[in-house]
């Protein structure tokens, strides 16, 4: 598959820019991997965290009315996980070591996923109609203005606790 060789070649020029990177996974934003440069790590486990961090992500932008999903990051005890929307499509998700410069892995990572954005959309244009790139078209919205990992957003309901609040003729006798 083309794609998945472009955007392996951009996950590497990725790690050359950023050289405390450990590893750069490619995915749909349902979970598919499309490319990955993560030794050691469960490339299809990881694209489906990813893809379930994007949907908890997206439904507290909208809650909050933050906007459209741009970029989830996660600081652990050894280092960092930095997701980036990388189109209406796809997201790039990397992992760096805790003393990497962040500054600098947003800079890239922003740019990589732009570019990675770019790719997928051009090889979905290309091979719309054929193969298994068609099929995973097909799932993806017409309008590539729609922002990433859209779900439908539950209107806030009134927790149990709390009774409905009273309303009309029920007054208290002094």
């Amino acid at each position: 598959m083309a794609v998945e060789s472009d955007v392996l070649d951009e996950l590497h020029r990725l790690r050359n820019r950023v050289p405390q990177l450990t590893g750069s996974l490619a995915a749909s934003v349902d979970g598919l991997v499309l490319a990955h440069d993560a030794p050691g790590t469960d490339p299809e486990g990881l694209a489906a965290l990813t893809a379930a961090a994007l949907g908890v992500a997206q439904r507290t932008a909208d809650a909050t009315a933050r906007g459209g999903f741009r970029e989830l990051l996660l600081r652990g005890a050894d280092g960092y996980v930095a997701t980036y929307a990388a189109g209406p499509s796809a997201v790039l998700t990397l992992l760096a070591e805790g003393r990497v410069n962040v500054g600098r892995l947003h800079l890239e990572g922003r740019r990589s996923g732009a570019r990675i954005g770019e790719l997928v959309l051009a090889h979905i244009g290309h091979d719309r109609g054929r193969g298994p790139a068609a099929e995973h078209a097909a799932t993806l919205p017409a309008d590539p203005a729609r922002p990433i990992g859209t779900l439908p957003v539950r209107t806030p309901q009134r927790p149990a606790h709390r009774p409905t609040p009273q309303t009309g003729g029920h007054r208290r006798s002094t």
